[in-house]
């Protein structure tokens, strides 16, 4: 077992901190990791060989410039990914000046704030074993810097042994705070995020827009419902709704000056939990159509769409009321019938002239949009997630020419016809379907299922949904994509969706991950008085957590109390031990350490070899330790003996250019 020395802690703290650095590789810009990386070699090859280190105004003049490119890059040093960036940056600018063991403590004590950093940012299961991991290796680095100075048999596996045991020993008091400590209401860490990339859908369509989501096969949400779910074809999940159309996109829009139409609710209710996915979007997802805001985070806009005060940075969980059948009781406002009968003048003119036709030829509204209807059914229409470009009258285009189209082509479609006969009529984006999981028992829904359907008012209904894309293709109502394209979408979805075996496994490992989201991550304070309830408390709040979390640790205290009490003492050291082990500290100072197994004479030998210059000095204290250690003296000349020794010692200064000073 190799011996551990003061480079040996350097090193080991190095390690640490490099790999804090790749837990937060992905959330910092490309050239963070590069210069802290180049910092760690820099270190690392000075310790071999005479490699030079900057200076104090270098490195000062260093540190100056990453702040200045941090603040550029981010604008603010706030925020958890600023702040991870530039802590590593310092972290390795520290380690450019590390040479002491408290220097060697600070770099271990910054890779455990980077452990933290990457913990705020995911708790992903997959991560979990990664971080303990970590946390393992910077208690092993902190008892190899701890012990580095031993003389004694404490190496590697007895630094990794310490380090393992002495986690484990924490684990029931982690526990005890992850049960029993009062959890503050709302999130405790507010900390700022920097903006991510974008998922899902978004604020605007366009011809192909909704296609290219569809080759994902990422999860965008999970829904459990507490009864029975709702039909294959009603299960609809409400999205952004789009009111504005310039002939080729659509937008959502400004929303301040309108109002919220009272429905009358129609059928049963359905009652679900959503576990939605991070998205950086404001988009809540709720069944077509939810009867209120589920969460004082959210509010519930004039067209039911679920909105979020904040963007979705980490997995948000509520719990909502739907129905999917609903009625009006209110006439449309002039002012939103004119928003969505809206058309650019100019864009689209044979559709226009399509839908003056068939509004001529319809006695009513529902009759209008039966012919409509009628329209695609028997047009020689077809599905497809690879349609043909289209050209600046997209509609036109995609009504007289091409008749292959997405459920965005559809939906585009049919509102613009709707508008151009007098019917207000607007876009919906969403999601239809959900892919069921028998091992959790909920239903995932993944970006591969984006959908767009169309909503048109009707006098006496009020806002009713058509989905034109179920007459061409009547199967997307009740299927996939993967069962009805396969071929259109991503080729790791097609890999996946064709071997029942690892589709099976990929369910059992996606409820293992909601299990761990719901019960661990998201595990707050009214979980911890389900806890309570169950040990047998009639009323729990917070001061009988309070008294729980108090009596657990007491009773953690008394058993590493009994645990330290089992343990063998080591034997303390008489005065002249300890004043031998200051001794060979200072000669290891002076670049003169002691191999473990060496005696004082032996050592006295090497001295002599290394540097004569200190030999005639040294020589004669390595003698009389000896002599005191194992010769015959009396006590009273041994007692006396030992006293000069240690005074002698105290007197000793070492320097490694100018040999030996006696005062």
């Amino acid at each position: 077992m190799a011996r551990l020395t003061p480079r040996g802690g350097l090193e080991w703290a190095a390690i640490a901190f490099a790999t804090g650095v790749v837990l937060n590789i992905d959330r910092v810009p490309a050239w963070v990791p590069v210069a802290t990386f180049g910092f760690i070699l820099w270190r690392l090859l000075a310790i071999a060989r005479p490699v030079p280190l900057p200076g104090t105004i270098t490195r000062s003049a260093l540190a100056l410039l990453l702040v200045a490119a941090v603040l550029l890059r981010f604008r603010t040093l706030n925020g958890l990914s600023a702040g991870t960036a530039l802590l590593v940056l310092m972290g390795g600018i520290k380690l450019l000046e590390t040479r002491t063991r408290r220097d060697q403590y600070i770099m271990i004590g910054a890779s455990l704030f980077l452990l933290l950093a990457a913990c705020l940012d995911r708790q992903g299961l997959l991560r979990s074993p990664v971080y303990l991991a970590h946390a393992w290796l910077c208690c092993t680095a902190l008892a190899i810097v701890a012990y580095a100075d031993s003389s004694g048999s404490f190496g590697t596996r007895a630094a990794m042994a310490l380090a393992a045991r002495s986690l484990l020993y924490a684990l029931p008091l982690a526990v005890a705070l992850f049960l029993f400590f009062p959890r503050l209401p709302g999130a405790f860490w507010a900390i700022p995020r920097s903006s991510q990339a974008q998922t899902g859908l978004g604020d605007t369509m366009t011809p192909g827009s909704i296609t290219e989501l569809t080759a994902s096969y990422e999860v965008a949400f999970r829904a459990r419902f507490e009864g029975s779910p709702p039909p294959p074809q009603e299960r609809y999940w409400r999205g952004p709704v789009l009111h504005e159309f310039d002939g080729y996109t659509w937008r959502r829009g400004p929303a301040s000056a309108y109002h919220p139409q009272p429905l009358e609710y129609l059928g049963m209710p359905y009652r679900y939990e959503v576990s939605l996915e991070p998205s950086s979007r404001r988009w809540w997802f709720s069944l077509d159509t939810a009867s209120g805001a589920p969460d004082p985070r959210a509010f519930l806009t004039y067209d039911y769409q679920l909105v979020a005060a904040e963007p979705v940075t980490e997995l948000t969980t509520y719990t909502a009321t739907s129905y999917t059948q609903t009625r009006s009781r209110a006439e449309i406002s002039s002012l939103a019938r004119h928003r969505d009968t809206r058309l650019p003048p100019d864009r689209n003119p044979r559709t226009l002239g399509l839908a003056r036709k068939l509004r001529a030829g319809s006695a009513s509204d529902h009759a209008f949009v039966t012919a409509a209807l009628d329209l695609f059914r028997t047009g020689g229409f077809s599905y497809s997630l690879t349609p043909p470009a289209l050209g600046r009258d997209s509609v036109d285009d995609f009504l007289f020419n091409t008749r292959v189209g997405f459920c965005g082509h559809y939906a585009a479609a049919f509102v613009t016809l709707m508008r151009a006969g007098g019917v207000p009529a607007r876009v919906v984006t969403g999601y239809l379907g959900g892919e069921w999981n028998p091992i959790g028992r909920y239903f995932i829904v993944r970006q591969s299922d984006a959908h767009s359907w169309a909503e048109v008012w009707l006098e006496g209904r009020g806002w009713a949904r058509v989905d034109p894309t179920g007459v061409v293709e009547p199967e997307r109502l009740r299927r996939g994509i993967l069962d009805l394209l396969p071929n259109a979408v991503s080729a790791p979805a097609r890999f996946v969706w064709s071997r029942p075996w690892l589709n099976a496994a990929l369910e059992r490992w996606d409820a293992l991950n909601a299990w761990w989201n719901e019960r661990v991550v998201r595990f707050n304070y009214e979980d911890q008085l389900g806890v309570l309830a169950n040990l047998g408390f009639n009323s729990p709040g917070v001061r009988q957590l309070g008294w729980v979390f108090a009596a657990a640790l007491i009773a953690w205290l008394a058993w590493i109390a009994w645990q330290l009490g089992r343990a063998p003492l080591a034997p303390m050291p008489d005065r002249l031990a300890r004043a031998y082990g200051r001794l060979c500290r200072k000669l290891t100072r002076a670049g003169l350490g002691r191999e473990s197994t060496q005696g004082p004479l032996a050592y006295a030998q090497e001295i002599e070899r290394a540097r004569p210059d200190l030999a005639e000095a040294i020589r004669p204290l390595l003698m009389r330790y000896a002599d005191l250690r194992f010769g015959a003296s009396g006590a009273r000349q041994r007692e006396a003996g030992v006293r000069g020794f240690e005074q002698d010692v105290a007197r000793l200064r070492l320097a490694l250019s100018t040999g030996i000073k006696r005062r």
